[in-house]
């Protein structure tokens, strides 16, 4: 009875969260409007990265490579081919795709602080590509006066801050939906199995390296559609968008909203990015100090409950016990054959 309270309980929050985004444009100006557009994208980019931290267990600071390649995809097909959103959408996904298989081998084998490692080497090689790349990203000033798009063919271009923000809107309703569905598949049990004892699962003969590296390639899709939406909401976009910083940035708001989360990846990224703002108005030159002590503080001090798995912790501070709550825990029934 406590269950099905929780759960009306947390239906109707979603319901009000909704229906406040959807009214949001009515009820705020412009700058606030193109600011919401924005985040989305950012909170999409961290449905990816929970998919990877929370579900796979794999800790990422990788996500901005996918995101990048998905941006700067969709920018030069909106400058030279289509102003049709939903191809942008298709291409920056695929493109994002790509690069996330091409980096599987350097992945899915490793676990620890050596994935963090080697994916926050990718980001920021990538970085670096896009710096350097300069006939094709513009180099370090980025590609501006991406034309506008329009939703479909047919349809009038997204010529306003609020018709762009419900376009950004629904695009990442889909996806989470889509995420959120896949997530309650026997796949989705699988990935979780894999993440709280990785050893059981494979002695029952599942592939577990084939399951982290697909959803290592579908988070790099969802990254990928994310840089779609970024180059909608602003028409711009340049290195500055993919550093370093907004790698710790998402990392952090997933940690914040619960790995295991995919709704909590959206509000944590929401939460933090909000606070950066707020930061950097308050602490002009030390927002990202201030950042990356409730970064370290966030990451030692969140209990290691069932939202937040052990198994993500330990592999993020492998010489930490485990806690009470993932001995307790049963064992995953996807596990089995």
């Amino acid at each position: 009875m406590r269950d099905e309270a929780v759960r009306a309980l947390r239906r109707g929050v979603a319901v009000l969260v909704l229906a406040g985004l959807v009214l949001a444009p009515w009820a705020v100006d412009d700058y606030t409007v193109a600011l919401l557009a924005r985040t989305l994208a950012l909170g999409l980019v961290g449905v990816s990265v929970a998919l990877l931290t929370g579900v796979a267990g794999l800790p990422t600071l990788g996500q901005t490579a996918p995101y990048a390649a998905g941006a700067y995809a969709s920018a030069v097909v909106g400058s030279r081919l289509s102003d049709v959103a939903v191809v942008h959408l298709v291409v920056a996904a695929a493109a994002g795709a790509a690069l996330a298989a091409a980096t599987v081998p350097l992945v899915v084998y490793a676990r620890g602080v050596i994935v963090l490692m080697i994916t926050l080497a990718i980001g920021e090689l990538v970085v670096t590509v896009v710096g350097r790349w300069r006939s094709v990203t513009g180099g370090t000033d980025g590609l501006a006066g991406v034309p506008p798009v329009r939703p479909l063919w047919g349809l009038p271009v997204l010529a306003t801050d609020r018709a762009r923000y419900l376009y950004a809107l629904v695009v990442v309703a889909v996806l989470v939906g889509a995420v959120l569905l896949v997530l309650r598949t026997r796949a989705g049990l699988l990935l979780r199995a894999g993440r709280d004892d990785e050893a059981r699962l494979r002695a029952s003969g599942h592939r577990v390296a084939a399951h982290v590296a697909a959803v290592h390639v579908a988070a790099g899709a969802v990254a990928g559609a994310a840089g779609s939406l970024l180059v909608v909401a602003q028409q711009f976009i340049s290195p500055a968008d993919f550093g370093f910083d907004t790698s710790a940035l998402l990392l952090l708001g997933v940690v914040v909203g619960g790995v295991a989360s995919v709704g909590g990846a959206l509000v944590g990224a929401a939460i933090v990015i909000a606070g950066r703002d707020w930061l950097f108005g308050v602490l002009p030159g030390h927002a990202p100090l201030v950042l990356g002590v409730a970064f370290v503080v966030t990451v030692h001090l969140l209990p290691g409950d069932g939202r937040r798995p052990t198994g993500v912790r330990g592999r993020l501070l492998p010489g930490l016990p485990a806690g009470p709550a993932a001995e307790e825990r049963p064992a995953p029934t996807g596990a089995r054959a």
